[in-house]
């Protein structure tokens, strides 16, 4: 991790920037895949299968002996800590749901909201070396609350046809409908166009490599829905004098080793800091099984300084962090001045992997300075919301005249009298 030590406003722009991946030959890789599959379906899943993941699948759909086998295969433990962290974002969930407020805004003039389920929605979960069992939770639990009918659920296959078995574990105890031996680009573009084996659906959901993230893109210039444009990995940590450092370098490393183009950005207003910190980072990592991955992504990391803590949260947000940690001070009292991150974790006990697998909080969330438009998924992602009004007798004479005058002056004769025809009959008895 390169430091610096007072960058001005000049400087943040580039400081802010995160790994870029040219996107010209990705992009015409996923046009020719998604056309292909549209034309041709399930005999072009199965040939893009077989030429990215090394694996001809003839039934794409995942079996009920086959889940029931990768069901006995989850150590009792594991089991466990995935119904802890079930229930928490069940909790969590269920808290967002709404209830409809009617609102009466003027006299016998009601109107309020209500919310409609998604009738069927994909779900991509990345397999390989870090098969992502935790984000089925996120994805299909809040989806199921909200009252998805169909939950389509993609993950690659291994090179002997199979999906991980903890991730068709969560699947089946979430209530996903129906499993997919499909990943990658085929797979996206699968669930935009359906074939005769795998749904089309109405919104994606998902994390993925950049060749997912650029199919998602696409999908949605065709039409589809998506949760959000998602990245690589990324967390910032906001840390003085009251921080642990080595917890510090934990969860700088915890994001690192998702991939060497994650980010990760250390923010303080002391050098000593920056040096017990890179220390801890380099006895931490040393023992890490994914070493390699984590120095690929330290490389395209830093170490900013700042003379004061407010100054460090101004750089944060104007990076927009996808997840945020105040390991300072006083730090719930700093949350009023956070305006965009994707989720923040308050004080020196709030590891950033609570969020990711089991406190409660969606782990699906905004990278690549998208906080500052987007939030991360949550029960408001799976449903649309449908306003209603109802007028009585009172309501239109009461609302009338003003309806009929603004109509009059954007000349539309026709929205005036579909006022004034009501106003007629009432006042003709």
């Amino acid at each position: 991790m390169k430091t610096y030590i007072n960058p001005n406003a000049e400087q943040w722009n580039e400081l802010a920037q995160r790994k870029t991946v040219a996107t010209a030959d990705l992009n015409e890789t996923v046009k020719a895949v998604f056309n292909d599959i549209q034309k041709n379906g399930s005999k072009a899943v199965n040939k893009y299968t077989s030429y990215f993941d090394g694996v001809s699948i003839e039934n794409f759909a995942v079996t009920s002996s086959e889940i029931e086998n990768a069901v006995a295969q989850i150590p009792s433990d594991l089991k466990n800590a995935i119904q802890v962290a079930a229930n928490n974002i069940s909790k969590f969930h269920s808290s967002q749901k709404e209830i409809p407020t009617k609102i009466e805004t003027t006299s016998g003039v009601f109107c309020w909201r209500e919310s409609r389920a998604i009738d069927t929605i994909g779900i991509y979960i990345p397999g390989g070396t870090a098969p992502l069992f935790s984000t089925v939770l996120m994805l299909a639990i809040p989806a199921k609350l909200a009252g998805c009918k169909n939950i389509i659920l993609c993950s690659p296959p291994d090179k002997n046809g199979n999906i991980n078995p903890a991730i068709l574990y969560a699947a089946q105890l979430t209530g996903v409908t129906q499993m997919y031996k499909v990943g990658g680009i085929q797979a996206i573009a699968a669930m935009t166009f359906g074939t005769d084996e795998i749904p089309k659906v109405s919104k994606i959901f998902g994390p993925g490599n950049q060749y997912v993230t650029a199919a998602k893109q696409y999908a949605q210039q065709l039409g589809l829905a998506i949760d959000m444009p998602a990245g690589p990995s990324e967390l910032l940590v906001i840390a003085d004098e009251t921080c642990d450092p080595e917890f510090v370098a934990s969860d700088l490393l915890s994001q690192a080793e998702h991939g060497g183009d994650s980010q990760v950005i250390l923010v303080t207003n002391s050098e000593e800091i920056v040096s017990k910190v890179t220390l801890a980072i380099e006895n931490q990592k040393a023992i890490l099984p994914r070493q390699a991955t984590v120095e690929k992504a330290l490389e395209n990391s830093r170490a900013l300084i700042f003379e004061d803590i407010q100054t460090a949260i101004e750089f944060s947000n104007f990076y927009a962090p996808e997840h945020l940690i105040l390991a300072i001070d006083d730090a719930e009292n700093k949350i009023e001045f956070i305006e965009n991150a994707g989720s923040i974790f308050i004080g020196n006990y709030s590891c950033e992997s609570a969020g990711d697998y089991a406190s409660g909080t969606n782990h699906t969330l905004p990278t690549n300075g998208y906080a500052k438009n987007y939030s991360g998924v949550s029960l408001d992602s799976f449903v649309k919301k449908i306003t209603i009004q109802k007028l009585t007798s009172q309501g239109i004479q009461n609302l009338g005249p003003t309806i009929e005058i603004m109509a009059a002056a954007e000349q539309l004769d026709a929205h005036k009298n579909a006022v004034s025809i009501r106003l007629k009959k009432l006042q003709n008895g």
